[in-house]
């Protein structure tokens, strides 16, 4: 497997605008399966912006508290995690379910790991030669999900001989119940959580990962003071404690996912997975799509073989995609 120095990633609108000169005002961008409509972020105290950041202020009890678990560490978002954790181990055979985030594969090669890229179908028989296996549950980009239950089978296989599973969940809040993070505090499971998606909250660039003290300590060694600034700090202990709000989003952002699958599916692009954020369209014609929804100033993200096309929000933006959507289907 190859990777680039430099990837590519959803919600480049500026980019887009300037390569198709169209005013940035003028996009609808479904790109970035970050929820639309966010956790609305109160006005913050003038105190948070005077201090420095403070570990014991309430977010790990806030982050325990809505993710369950037995202790989980907040940094600047996931992708802090997702780049350092390859650097804690000595070369392993590491397998990723793929497709894939691709940042995983950059991070993993990256410190040194051969790594193989393992189809669903033959992931059963790769957890007994891999030392990690890597996975995003639900899959970025095409929303496949992995039950519970086959992943603490894969989990205790592979930690039998001392390997590690490492599960991905930044888009799995709509659906708490499938999530393994819980589990963590066994050796050899590592779990990735994100507040840049469900919540809307991706500029804060606040994550989280759970996995044993040994492993969370080396971690937050290598990261040092602050990672997480003082006002994400704020802000993410109370969206992660709103859980009326919790509820409420979880149910709402299901629908609209279906809403979207259906009206898809009424203009000839059938979509057989996604997940609460984003529907996958797998298509051999997805660049030829991408280019032609960008043209009328709607940003998808095409993947391997695919379009992913998150939710819009207002309505009149669901209005503007499925204008758009009959015409280039037309």
């Amino acid at each position: 497997m190859s990777t680039s120095s430099s990837l590519q990633h959803g919600g480049r609108l500026r980019a887009a605008a300037h390569d198709f000169r169209i005013p940035l005002q003028r996009w609808l961008d479904l790109s970035t399966g970050i929820n639309p409509r966010g956790w609305p972020v109160p006005s913050l105290p003038a105190e948070v912006w005077r201090r420095l950041p403070e570990d014991d202020d309430g977010l790990a009890m806030a982050s325990l508290a809505c993710f369950g678990g037995h202790r989980v560490l907040p940094l600047a978002g996931s992708q802090a995690a997702i780049q350092i954790l390859p650097q804690l181990f000595s070369p392993r055979r590491v397998g990723i379910l793929s497709p894939c985030y691709a940042e995983h594969l950059k991070a993993w090669v990256g410190a040194g790991h051969p790594v193989e890229s393992v189809a669903y179908e033959d992931a059963e028989q790769a957890v007994e030669r891999l030392d990690v296996l890597l996975l995003t549950n639900p899959n970025n980009p095409t929303g496949r999900l992995v039950p519970p239950a086959t992943l603490r089978a894969w989990h205790s296989r592979l930690a039998t001989r001392g390997g590690l599973l490492v599960v991905d969940e930044a888009f799995i809040d709509a659906s708490p119940e499938l999530s393994v993070l819980g589990d963590a505090n066994q050796p050899g499971l590592v779990v990735l959580r994100s507040l840049g998606k469900f919540w809307g909250l991706a500029g804060i660039r606040c994550g989280f990962i759970a996995a044993k003290d040994h492993v969370l300590d080396q971690l937050n060694e290598r990261l040092g003071p602050w990672t997480v600034s003082g006002p994400a700090r704020w802000v993410a202990q109370r969206a992660l404690a709103d859980r009326a709000w919790r509820e409420t989003t979880a149910n709402s952002l299901h629908a609209a996912s279906a809403r979207l699958a259906a009206l898809l599916a009424a203009h000839g692009l059938p979509s057989p997975s996604g997940c609460a954020l984003f529907r996958w369209v797998p298509t051999p014609l997805a660049h030829e799509l991408f280019i032609a929804f960008a043209k009328r100033a709607v940003l998808t993200r095409e993947h391997d073989g695919g379009l992913r096309i998150g939710l819009p929000g207002a309505e009149e933006e669901w209005e503007k995609f499925e204008a758009v959507l009959a015409e280039v289907m037309a």
